[in-house]
């Protein structure tokens, strides 16, 4: 199963977008679950997260009868979905004091792979993609606005009231020792990450990828030569098909059913 959440700096843009998206992964044989979730800044932070935290426990009580297995679920998801599925992921596999989070967590059910395309894993400080580089004003203007429009109501500071706007700065702390392994009570999973090397939001699967090397995570990040922001969404493209074939394989590697034990006499 894949649950898939769509992008849109947390303000676009719906499923109904994005169901291509959901359509390549369907034709590979997965089963997809594709949502939608409240819009900011008339929606903001935790609106998002809480959205995609209700909805897979949604699919997890419903995967009987809609023919999932629980012990092969992916969650993926673009920019902004980059975002909220690795949110998701992290309050799957951990205890918080969020209603919507603890939730998942008692649900007991776990991703086997994460894949944030081209994600924007930290939306505070948005400032800090143009300090890091030089960035066109109107590329600038937009992540500031995306990172204006969740966090509306709350400091544009990183802060705990909204730590899981920022699950990237969670397993940095979690690096640092500021946090403890990130309190895990279970193990993360796999995650594959990619991103294009022309995409303002580079620099957050770089820390990722370094992030999750530190805690013995596994992480597949994949850098695209020329890619833009969300360059895999224009199938015709080399590069693109080059993207979903890399993305494909590595949930063909992660996904396998398990192999069943042969006990003796039975």
């Amino acid at each position: 199963m894949v649950f898939y959440v769509h992008g849109g700096a947390f303000h676009l843009l719906s499923k109904d977008t994005h169901w291509l998206m959901g359509l390549v992964f369907a034709r590979f044989g997965y089963l997809v679950v594709n949502i939608s979730y409240r819009l900011a800044p008339k929606h903001p932070y935790p609106a998002a997260i809480e959205d995609t935290c209700m909805a897979y426990a949604w699919m997890v009580r419903h995967l009987a009868e809609l023919g999932g297995d629980p012990t092969r679920i992916a969650v993926a998801g673009e920019s902004a979905g980059g975002n909220l599925i690795t949110a998701l992921t992290l309050a799957t596999t951990q205890r918080r004091s969020e209603p919507w989070a603890r939730e998942v967590f008692d649900l007991g059910v776990t991703p086997r792979a994460a894949l944030p395309f081209c994600a924007m894993l930290q939306v505070s400080s948005p400032e800090r993609f143009s300090q890091r580089r030089r960035l066109p004003f109107w590329v600038d203007g937009m992540i500031r606005d995306a990172s204006a429009s969740y966090l509306h109501g709350y400091s544009p500071a990183p802060g705990p009231e909204t730590e899981l706007a920022d699950p990237l700065r969670l397993l940095e702390e979690a690096v640092a020792g500021i946090r403890a392994q990130p309190h895990l009570d279970r193990p993360l999973p796999p995650f594959f990450a990619p991103v294009g090397t022309r995409d303002p939001l580079l620099d957050d699967t770089r820390r990722l990828e370094k992030a999750l090397a530190a805690l013995d995570v596994p992480c597949e990040a994949r850098y695209y030569p020329g890619g833009i922001h969300a360059f895999h969404a224009l199938v015709w493209d080399p590069a693109a098909r080059r993207c979903w074939r890399d993305a494909l394989a590595f949930l063909d590697r992660n996904m396998r059913p398990a192999v069943p034990v042969d006990v003796p006499g039975r």
